[in-house]
């Protein structure tokens, strides 16, 4: 497998039959957390995630339907990892590339436009960061001794 990113709740998604991305709702589990230090705002997405797991749940105006108001349901997601299986629910992790199906729109319509993950810069990536690198991105900062490194903070 390519290294591909996990989904998590709040990756965009869009139909190719709507307007407007909606944003991704997990409700099918409440114990796998991903990218979020604090374990508490980015649960994991699985193909369990389906009937109204979005935000608005609308794309907005539907092609489908005479550009009349969306109301999105999932019946099933593709491409998802098979060698991620959740305890909590029995799913699947969702992967960037997965896709949902809609009965209005088609197989596969509703695409993963972000993952949802963030970067989130901690002082272990600082401590284990090369001080060159360092040193070119933050030339006001003297590295003159080895463990100066080590006790760099991040400010929130």
């Amino acid at each position: 497998m390519s290294q591909k990113h996990l989904v998590c709740q709040g990756a965009l998604c869009k139909c190719n039959f709507g307007t407007t991305p909606d944003k991704l709702k997990v409700l099918t589990q409440s114990k796998c957390y991903i990218n979020d230090k604090d374990g508490s705002k980015k649960l994991m997405a699985t193909h369990k995630d389906i009937a109204k797991t979005f935000e608005k749940n609308t794309f907005g105006s539907c092609a489908k339907l005479n550009n009349n108001p969306c109301q999105v349901t999932v019946t099933e997601w593709s491409g998802f990892y098979k060698k991620i299986t959740l305890e909590d629910n029995k799913g699947h992790a969702l992967l960037e590339d997965s896709k949902a199906t809609c009965p209005v729109g088609s197989k596969d319509c509703i695409t993963i436009i972000k993952h949802g993950q963030t970067a989130e810069v901690s002082s272990q990536n600082v401590k284990n960061a090369n001080k060159d690198v360092v040193k070119e991105l933050c030339p006001i900062l003297d590295f003159s001794d080895d463990e100066s490194i080590t006790h760099l903070s991040i400010r929130k």
